[in-house]
């Protein structure tokens, strides 16, 4: 039984969107924002989902309780632009039930 989750993402011209995600095919955040189109071709997950480029770092806008930053997250964010305090790599966010409600905002392109 599948369960999707509703997640709300903010594009890098600002318009919101409110998308379905599935939970049950072991997507990333970054693959969500590639199927529905919400960033241009080669714009990002550029080293494919690899925590390697920074093309995919969103600003979490919800309360919604992620799992911990991994080294690899860290450390490409610590190079990257336009980071803040809650900045993250959609790479690294894998949709999972608990998840649903999620709301981001695509960091502008660097």
């Amino acid at each position: 039984m599948t369960q999707d989750i509703t997640i709300k993402i903010i594009d890098r011209k600002g318009n919101a969107h409110k998308v379905l995600a599935p939970t049950d095919m072991a997507m990333n955040l970054m693959e969500v924002v590639r199927s529905y189109e919400l960033a241009p071709e080669g714009t990002i997950g550029v080293c494919g989902g690899m925590a390697m480029c920074a093309s995919c770092q969103c600003y979490v806008m919800s309360d919604t309780l992620l799992p911990e930053m991994q080294p690899d997250e860290e450390a490409m964010l610590s190079e990257a632009f336009y980071v803040k305090d809650n900045s993250r790599l959609g790479c690294q966010i894998h949709i999972t039930p608990e998840l649903d409600g999620l709301e981001v905002e695509l960091a502008p392109e660097s």
